[in-house]
């Protein structure tokens, strides 16, 4: 039977195309996402890598083959299939291998109402129902179910603008970088009819990539956007991952702006209409955001790191907002999913309601000294969190908890040690009061970990 392990990650599909993942396992795959969902529908869409739109395709073939009508939405970012999913009341799969290089590819799938689909929510028995379909024979009653396609990038845009009111800001300038990515395609419709003068870098729609990686969280990607937003003169800068659904931001000095500061300043826009809400924040996030949820009448609420973890415990608690530090936004009235587009509203929002530069309005919601995170190749994950647990113990003062990987305190410093879900290397992530301090910390636990 098919090893499908290697691709089957904690809240995704994702793989090598065509060494790992290619139309055959596609196609079992959908197959079994209609077999164990009993969907008699399904909505889709894909990125622009040039092998999405054949998997799609083949995805199609398999739950159509199942008796499941198909509603194929083509080329889209993942917040607009989540947009689909919710707005149909359909379960929905994303083609996408977000930030990852070229050669990659790989499937994001929910439920109705975009409920997402992980390991610990059907992800395994998915895989498991795949491989035993390639095993055999897919079987099944070809054209049994129909495939029709339907563009919903309109109807995302607009209930975008339902959601931020965006009617009465300032003109602004802003600089956007898709990085070749999907937000070249959904930024022009989303910023139509907005009083906002775009220079966009990198709109084309190219999947390999060819001026940067569209992956915001390494510094290196950003500097083409930090240059322009000085150059022009802009407002802010926005950054936007391969699929869409994070955004990195850029203030006018050109000075990259943690997501953790985005995540509190949402936060404080989403308690002013929902007093009193809970606000979902991963236990990667500065210390700061629960203490300003907290300062603003909000209850905080700390969560493991992934998507799928997050939407649970936002749909368990009914909070209206979370923030990662990934660069990830969640929203209640998004069904509980996240959004880079929305969260970039907001921003926009925020800063086009008053006058000052968009360093001054977030300069309130940075208070910490943080590493950003750090990953080390390392083969024996296990033994190296044992000897940094061993190094940090009977410290004064220090305490550990191991909700997600290792997160190690101290009485002004704290630093989280989380294996990767996908690749051998340990993420490091710390803060401190101070920039000297928090290097500090950073270099003792790496010394550990790489020794």
């Amino acid at each position: 039977m098919a090893d499908l392990s290697r691709i089957f990650k904690a809240y995704d599909v994702r793989g090598v195309v065509p060494d790992e993942l290619d139309e055959e396992i596609a196609q079992a795959v959908g197959a079994a996402f209609v077999e164990l969902t009993g969907a008699s529908s399904v909505v889709m869409a894909h990125d622009m890598r040039t092998s999405s739109g054949p998997l799609a395709a083949a995805f199609a073939r398999g739950a159509a083959s199942r008796g499941a009508d198909v509603i194929n939405a083509g080329l889209g970012s993942t917040d607009m299939l989540y947009y689909a999913s919710g707005s149909l009341g359909l379960p929905g799969v994303m083609f996408t291998a977000s930030h990852n290089p070229a050669k990659y590819n790989g499937m994001k799938m929910c439920r109705a109402g975009a409920v997402p689909v992980g390991s610990e929510t059907g992800l395994l028995e998915i895989r498991d129902r795949a491989a035993e379909l390639l095993a055999t024979e897919l079987g099944g009653t070809p054209g049994a179910g129909t495939v029709t396609e339907r563009n919903l990038l309109e109807g995302y845009a607009a209930h975008l603008k339902t959601l931020v009111d965006l009617s009465g800001i300032r003109p602004l300038k802003v600089v956007v970088d898709a990085g070749n990515g999907m937000g070249g395609y959904t930024v022009p419709e989303v910023f139509n009819g907005l009083p906002i003068e775009l220079t966009p870098l990198y709109f084309e729609l190219d999947g390999s990539f060819p001026n940067h990686e569209a992956n915001p969280i390494e510094p290196e990607n950003l500097r083409d956007l930090q240059k322009a937003v000085v150059s022009q003169g802009a407002d802010i800068g926005i950054a936007f991952d391969g699929d869409a659904d994070r955004c990195w931001v850029i203030d006018e000095r050109g000075e990259s702006v943690p997501p953790s500061t985005i995540a509190a300043l949402v936060a404080v826009r989403e308690l002013a209409k929902n007093p009193g809400a809970t606000i979902i924040h991963n236990l990667i996030t500065s210390k700061g955001v629960p203490e300003i949820v907290g300062e603003h009448g909000g209850k905080p609420v700390r969560t493991r790191v992934g998507h799928s973890f997050i939407k649970a415990e936002m749909a368990r608690t009914g909070a209206v907002f979370g923030g990662e530090h990934s660069a990830h936004y969640y929203f209640r009235d998004f069904w509980f999913a996240d959004s880079g587009m929305l969260a970039a509203l907001h921003v926009l929002a925020a800063l086009g309601e008053q006058d000052r530069p968009l360093s001054e309005v977030l300069s309130q919601y940075s208070r910490y000294a943080a590493s950003g995170e750090i990953n080390s190749r390392v083969e024996d994950q296990a033994a190296a969190l044992a000897r940094v647990r061993e190094t940090f113990a009977g410290r004064e003062g220090v305490t550990f908890d191991e909700l997600d990987g290792l997160t190690v305190s101290g009485p002004d410093w704290w630093f989280n040690l989380r294996p990767s879900n996908t690749e051998p290397l340990l993420r490091l992530n710390a803060e401190a009061a101070d920039e000297e301090k928090v290097a500090a910390v950073r270099d003792e636990v790496l010394a550990v970990v790489r020794s």
